[in-house]
């Protein structure tokens, strides 16, 4: 028996356009399988939605001239606010879990778009207002899902390719997806309450997913479902591990930073990119060359490393998360607090700013960010000189570095250059 897209060629009667009811011959869609998978992504994409919005407001970025990276400013940016400080794994707890859970949840996706695409060649197009509003929100659902998965996998897994920054293009299609989502939800929830009073009894359908042709089964539903949760369960083993130490690590086969550290000793810990990525040479970097240029209240002071190291200097433990969904353990880390160079232009103990910082970084993204007052003033906080009981290597920042507790690694700006104290 041949057969193309479901349909038995031989068979001059079978319909020959995806509209027909009888083109999609799965006996496995149906509203309960639909509905399970539906519960799913319910739960999973709130979870994903809500982390998004959470390291947005972690690194508050610049996301364009209305929505800017104040907090309480622009049109979607008004949830923003002061990120804190405690604890200090707070971003690379949340973090791991938006990128690991949305990885984990293509194959619930896929699959999930698979048992409804008859309805996408439905027709007519629109039976009435509500059909016609449902089916707006089903394309943008589904044309904003893919968006975001695609997008988010692509900046985790590779050098970003789509024109213009990731960051704006995720927000921005987050909104997009979520208001199609919630507008979904409402529109069928009187339809999903009732696919929901049939999970007991799958075999007693009757909807336009299950179609009057069924195919001779290979699968049980049951079996479908386990087949796209054991998917999901393999995503995840082989995710999951950048965010834990030690041997958990090496288990993360399909994450950029996964498996073992890429070096050993003091500075043999995850990086992002690397100083010649930057285009950073060694003589800007130097003794000679290299100066740090604080600006506040009372002037500008240019400081030397090694006048910096004649600063009292503190230690903190604390670990590296990025955006990306990978995070290191706590490297301890040693240099001056950024309280105390906010001291050294005019700024007391009751009176901590803002702090905007600048690298010498030439190319790629983050090349200055902005740190608020309570990350000021965290006595945790450093301009770090040294990790481990090491200086800093230059793929860590030589010759100093930001480290802030709970922050992203997007704000812990390497190679610095300059930092100017004020409201921002």
């Amino acid at each position: 028996m041949i057969r193309a897209y479901g349909q038995d060629m031989r068979d001059p009667d079978a319909p020959r356009l995806p509209s027909s009811p009888g083109f999609w011959r799965s006996p496995l869609r149906g509203p309960w399988f639909t509905s399970v998978l539906g519960l799913v992504l319910l739960a999973g994409i709130t979870v994903l939605f809500v982390t998004g919005l959470v390291s947005y407001a972690a690194y508050n970025p610049d996301l364009s001239p209305v929505n800017d990276k104040t907090p309480d400013k622009g049109i979607l940016g008004f949830y923003l606010f002061a990120w804190p400080t405690h604890p200090h794994w707070l971003y690379r707890l949340n973090q791991g879990v938006h990128v690991t859970l949305g990885i984990t949840l293509i194959p619930v996706l896929l699959a999930k778009l698979w048992s409804v695409i008859p309805r996408l060649f439905a027709l007519p197009p629109a039976r009435s207002l509500t059909h016609a509003l449902e089916r707006i929100s089903l394309l943008l659902l589904v044309g904003g899902a893919l968006f975001e998965f695609v997008t988010g996998v692509l900046n985790v897994q590779l050098d970003y390719v789509f024109p213009g920054s990731f960051y704006p293009l995720h927000f921005y299609g987050a909104w997009v997806f979520f208001a199609a989502f919630v507008a979904h939800v409402l529109l069928k929830l009187p339809t999903a309450l009732r696919n929901l009073r049939q999970l007991r009894h799958p075999g007693e359908e009757q909807n336009d997913l299950v179609t009057p042709r069924p195919a001779e089964p290979t699968v049980s539903r049951r079996g479908a479902l386990w087949f796209v949760g054991g998917g999901s369960l393999l995503l995840f083993v082989t995710t999951a591990g950048q965010n834990f130490d030690g041997a958990l690590r090496r288990t993360a086969l399909l994450a950029p930073h996964g498996g073992g550290e890429p070096g050993s000793g003091p500075n043999g810990f995850q990086i992002n990119k690397t100083a010649a990525y930057a285009g950073i040479s060694a003589a800007e970097r130097g003794e000679d060359a290299w100066r740090l240029v604080v600006t506040g209240r009372t002037g500008t002071v240019r400081l030397s490393r090694a006048q910096l190291a004649e600063l009292p200097l503190h230690s903190s433990a604390l670990p590296i998360a990025c955006v990306e969904g990978w995070s290191t353990s706590d490297q301890w880390w040693r240099g001056v607090r950024l309280r105390d160079l906010a001291a050294l232009v005019g700024y007391d103990a009751d009176d901590r700013p803002d702090v905007f910082v600048e690298s010498l970084q030439r190319r790629g993204a983050f090349r200055s960010a902005a740190l608020r007052a309570n990350q000021v003033a965290d006595p945790r906080s450093l301009l770090a000189l040294y990790v481990n009981g090491e200086e800093l290597s230059p793929d860590h920042g030589h010759p100093a570095r930001i480290i802030v507790p709970a922050a992203p690694g997007v704000l812990n700006t390497k190679w610095v250059a300059r930092m100017t104290f004020g409201d921002l």
